[in-house]
């Protein structure tokens, strides 16, 4: 595993501990405002972790793409991550 795979695995499973202390919360009756701070905390982190797969993708997979001879590849992954951000909107 390379260094950024496991950056994101370990963030991953911070956020799987993360997850594990908001259900505990849940079942101990806490203060929803409390938990609904844990949960946007949680939401955040899962961002970050978007972030740098996206970011792998670019600069791998999508650069790679680009750069290649096949004009079908190129519009696939261009609309692939048109996709992505289409759907980011509706939601």
């Amino acid at each position: 595993m390379n260094e950024e795979t496991s950056k994101i695995v370990n963030r991953l499973k911070s956020i799987e501990g993360h997850v594990r202390g908001v259900e505990k919360m849940v079942e101990e009756g806490a203060y929803c405002i409390d938990i609904v701070k844990q949960i946007e905390a949680v939401q955040a982190a899962l961002q970050k972790v978007s972030a740098l797969v996206l970011d792998r993708h670019l600069h791998t997979c999508v650069t790679t793409a680009i750069r290649g001879d096949d004009p079908n590849e190129r519009e696939r992954v261009i609309d692939e991550i048109m996709g992505l951000f289409n759907a980011k909107g509706k939601s």
